[in-house]
């Protein structure tokens, strides 16, 4: 970490339906709040990001939009394995809100995900996969890369999705990524194993966020 100005720091999801009460909640999601919220504010990244999960009603990703169903079943959509969620983070609702315990100020930009209805979007790089069988890019590779961007930083909720997909994208993209395992929180803990493996196979690297 010796050039703060070719580091960006990306932020996934910090938002009250994944925290404590909220409809998605994560087991510990707040635990994660005041490290994150130190190192945003210690300046050692030249770029801070954030995404913000942003769904319609009746997005496809929700277990109501699929009668018959439950949240966390999966079903087939174009091709690939869809979980099903309870609606959550539905656009303009006190659940999508990104939690203000953390110094919203000092993110450049935004990133909202899952906005098309019939897409869901767990990476901030890329969309999850479309009818045509395609995976759109948000536009937050090519924006890092034109500020100089070459190493990211994912932090945040969730560990097995959100953060996971983002680290993965960021490592195809061509950035040097690390997932910052302390400050990130899974929907299923049993899962940890398996969601490094995939960060190994990605060419990821795991390292612990405090002290950074």
């Amino acid at each position: 970490m010796n050039d703060p100005a070719a580091r960006a720091l990306i932020v996934v999801d910090v938002q009250r339906d994944f925290l404590p009460g909220g409809a998605l909640a994560v087991t510990g999601g707040d635990a994660v709040l005041a490290p994150i919220r130190t190192l945003m504010e210690r300046g050692r990244f030249g770029l801070q990001v954030a995404t913000q999960d942003w769904h319609p009603a009746g997005h496809v990703s929700f277990a109501s939009a699929h009668p018959g169903t439950r949240p966390f079943d999966s079903i087939p959509l174009y091709g690939h394995d869809q979980t099903l969620w309870p609606d959550h983070c539905v656009q303009g609702t006190p659940g999508a809100a990104l939690d203000p315990a953390l110094p919203w100020d000092r993110v450049s930009a935004i990133i909202r995900k899952g906005t098309d209805p019939a897409c869901d979007s767990y990476s901030a790089i890329r969309n999850n996969w479309n009818a045509a069988g395609e995976r759109p890019p948000t536009g937050l590779a090519g924006y890092l890369s034109d500020l100089s961007v070459r190493e990211v930083w994912v932090c945040g909720l969730t560990r097995d999705f959100c953060a996971l997909w983002t680290a993965e994208d960021a490592a195809a993209a061509g950035f040097h990524a690390a997932l910052l395992w302390d400050l990130t929180r899974p929907v299923d803990p049993a899962a940890d194993e398996a969601v490094r493996a995939r960060l190994r196979r990605a060419g990821v690297g795991v390292i612990e966020g405090n002290g950074l």
